[in-house]
């Protein structure tokens, strides 16, 4: 079942690296995310290939798929639905909203008002939303892939830290070598593969992987790092607020999906530090002045690391 999974996953990626070159770091980060039912912020310039990257994962996977291009003007019940009165039954029927999807891709999430954003807090968390007292569940899988550009250019919004906490990881594509680069424009220069991209995996798949990444072993031990490293992140001198608890669960999970990707039903320690920074950094809280040394979550959490003892566990998952 394990060799299954594994297949699925790397058609996933492969697919994805079609479209997105050499970046396939990029593309496993975002594909462990899904398998361990985590939403996605990819923040970066202009023009790298953010949503070509999210247009490209949700075409892998044959399911619903919708696109929410968040502007100023745009309104929660833009997200969420609302409900209209409904004057030959005398009831209120209920508008379904874009969020009601499979994979959602936030296109630039930040260029949106704080109102707007907060749509979002409970169908990340929950996976599902509240409009007028009743509850509607997402289908399943279901996944956010955000995109945003940095907060320092013009017409953006800073997302809160109640909202940054919801994601799963942040990640950063960054640009191509020259290399790869070159590669693109020769690739591309006919037709964007984006168009012709086929789905290699079914919502079924995923959902079967997921409940399968659950299941991955975790050592005792393993458990007290991943601790160890949050008080370090609470502790560190240039932080007002370190990884929430939120943090510590995603980490696990997060190592379990990784752990699974590389063929084993059990954590090990590289798997948790292998997946530390995309999952952490986004959650640190740094202070004003440790803000003006250029000091980042992705420093903090090395430095974090660098002070926890890392554990001893054998091939079987043991001490």
């Amino acid at each position: 079942m394990m060799e299954e999974s594994v297949k699925v996953i790397n058609n996933v990626i492969e697919n994805v690296e079609k479209v997105i070159i050499g970046k396939r770091g990029v593309v496993e980060l975002i594909v462990t995310a899904f398998i361990c039912k985590g939403h996605v912020l990819v923040e970066d310039v202009p023009g790298v290939g953010k949503t070509s990257l999210a247009l490209a994962m949700a075409k892998s996977i044959d399911s619903t798929f919708k696109r929410i291009q968040f502007t100023p003007d745009i309104l929660p019940t833009d997200i969420t639905g609302f409900s209209i009165y409904n004057q030959k039954t005398g009831d209120f029927d209920y508008k379904k909203g874009a969020i009601l999807n499979q994979i959602i891709l936030a296109d630039e999430i930040n260029r949106t008002s704080p109102k707007t954003q907060s749509s979002l807090l409970e169908v990340m968390e929950e996976g599902q939303i509240t409009v007028d007292g009743n509850t509607y569940k997402m289908p399943e899988p279901f996944m956010v892939l955000a995109t945003q550009n940095p907060v320092e250019y013009l017409g953006t919004f800073p997302l809160p830290e109640a909202q940054l906490d919801r994601f799963f990881m942040k990640i950063s594509i960054g640009y191509p070598s020259a290399s790869e680069e070159a590669y693109m424009l020769g690739h591309f220069k006919t037709e964007n593969p984006l168009k012709t991209l086929e789905a290699v995996a079914k919502g079924e798949d995923i959902i079967r992987i997921q409940n399968e990444v659950k299941e991955i072993y975790v050592e005792e031990s393993i458990c007290h790092f991943i601790v160890s490293i949050m008080e370090e992140t609470r502790r560190h001198p240039h932080v007002v607020l370190g990884a929430s608890p939120r943090g510590s669960l995603n980490l696990l999970r997060a190592a379990q999906g990784w752990a699974l990707y590389n063929e084993r039903n059990y954590v090990i320690p590289d798997d948790v530090l292998k997946m530390a920074e995309p999952v952490l950094a986004h959650r640190i809280l740094l202070k004003q002045e440790a803000k003006l040394k250029k000091v980042t979550g992705e420093q903090v959490i090395k430095e974090s690391i660098n002070k926890v003892m890392v554990p001893a566990v054998n091939r079987h998952g043991k001490k």
